[in-house]
């Protein structure tokens, strides 16, 4: 599939989790709803968007499982969490619990109110390596207290790029009153979304990365009884005057003034470019390879793998420890000598290669990648 997408031919692209990659004629389609935009501004921006983005989200909604009234397109996972956070009154006390696998600008996010409210926010330890998920489930939920007012946990964790079993934290935390918030950023598109069956109060994930659309679509997901919960992070015309049919959640989050609505218009043609090319398959191909890999990367390192060889754990994206080294220094060369983009990392005093295998990667993307750890870890091993 490297044709359908326009990344650079000379290079192995092995890091869609950070940004993604917008397939060609999705991109076409995005540029062809700009043009309609500059052509007669008025026109899309006054009297048709409201409508566009009301079928779009319709689509998008259909696609996760839930009615569209319950959605609301952003520009990015982190703006659904800071949207979520600003929103939610913490007293002095009050303790939201996370994970230490959690995205580093929702760390911050969350750090900046409790800084300002005086409520804890607590990064639970979760070892490495995971077992399964009925023992993460129970190891998690010792971290709850009577003080535990909201979880934020991520779907798929961006620095480890684990599968967390977050039906389960939502299903436990409803019973006890507590308020879920779900960074689903590298979920869509991965791994099937079924938002009724997860049962999350919130949830926010991005379109651009794994659902391939353009660059600044994403999404908040609220349940219906605490939407009433969220305030508008731009205050616009929608705060004090509700459009005809159109919901208080939507009316408040959706305009937000004058922008480029052309991302979100396109998530419904980059749901239909992976269902032509039969996107379940595509991400079992994609497992295969990023299976195979992970346990030639273990035999040349000698090290054990983070987690079972089980897709409930991992998808299309996989992190790898490395042998002590200099994790930047490494990624640099990577790319340099090899024309090889995939993230290193140090996390918690390791270091990790955190590998995306998307449509467009094949074996020989991942040969030349362990080729060129056989010839740069002797070099930067410490």
């Amino acid at each position: 599939m490297k044709e359908d997408f326009l990344l650079r031919p000379d290079m192995v692209f092995l890091n869609h989790g950070s940004f993604g990659a917008c397939p060609r004629p999705v991109f076409e389609r995005y540029q062809q709803w700009q043009l309609e935009l500059e052509a007669q501004p008025v026109e899309f921006l006054g009297r048709r968007i409201y409508a566009l983005l009301e079928e779009a989200r319709a689509q998008l909604a259909n696609y996760l499982n839930t009615e569209a009234d319950n959605l609301v397109f952003i520009n990015n996972a982190t703006t659904g969490i800071n949207m979520v956070a600003r929103s939610l009154k913490l007293d002095p006390g009050d303790e939201i619990l996370a994970t230490d696998h959690e995205y580093g600008a929702i760390d911050r996010t969350w750090r900046f109110l409790c800084g300002k409210s005086g409520a804890t926010y607590i990064n639970r330890t979760v070892p490495l390596p995971v077992t399964t998920h009925e023992e993460f489930v129970e190891e998690f939920w010792k971290g709850v207290t009577p003080r535990t007012r909201i979880i934020s946990i991520s779907h798929i964790t961006s620095p480890t790029a684990l599968i967390f079993p977050v039906k389960e934290i939502c299903r436990r935390a409803r019973e006890a009153g507590i308020l879920t918030v779900i960074d689903g950023a590298h979920a869509p598109g991965q791994i099937p979304v079924d938002l009724a069956e997860l049962g999350a109060d919130f949830y926010t994930g991005n379109c651009h990365k794994w659902l391939c659309a353009p660059k600044g679509a994403a999404f908040l997901y609220a349940r219906p009884e605490v939407q009433h919960m969220v305030e508008p992070l731009v205050v616009s015309w929608g705060w004090e005057s509700l459009l005809p049919g159109k919901s208080q959640f939507i009316d408040w989050h959706e305009w937000q003034g004058t922008r480029d609505n052309s991302a979100a218009l396109t998530v419904p043609d980059a749901i239909a470019f992976q269902a032509e090319h039969d996107w379940p398959a595509v991400r079992a191909r994609c497992h295969e390879l990023l299976k195979n890999l992970r346990q030639q990367m273990n035999e040349l390192t000698g090290l054990a793998p983070i987690c079972p060889d089980d897709a409930g754990w991992y998808a299309q994206m996989a992190t790898i420890q490395l042998p002590s080294c200099d994790a930047k220094a490494l990624q640099s060369a990577l790319w340099q000598d090899y024309r090889v983009e995939v993230p290193a990392m140090e996390w918690k005093g390791h270091q990790y290669l955190r590998i995306s295998v998307q449509g467009y990667n094949d074996e020989q993307d991942l040969a030349q990648l362990l080729a060129a750890l056989r010839a740069l870890l002797p070099a930067y091993s410490r």
